[in-house]
């Protein structure tokens, strides 16, 4: 198995309570969710050369409550 990179990264809080909520959910930590994610988008933009959404870059509102 290949050694894994760690990395700091900076969350909304907004943003890590969703992740940690839906990482609950699929029995899996924030880190796991985090990787699972990142994963499948990389694996979508090889698969058809575009990210998983158009508008990927554009901020976005989180209307989480």
């Amino acid at each position: 198995m290949a050694e894994k990179k760690q990395i700091p990264l900076r969350l909304s809080e907004k943003l890590y309570t969703a992740i940690a909520a839906w990482a609950e959910d699929d029995f899996r930590s924030v880190n796991g969710q985090i990787e699972y994610l990142l994963t499948e988008c990389v694996r979508q933009r090889k698969k058809n050369g575009k990210y998983v959404s158009e508008t990927l870059d554009e901020p976005i509102e989180l209307d989480i409550e």
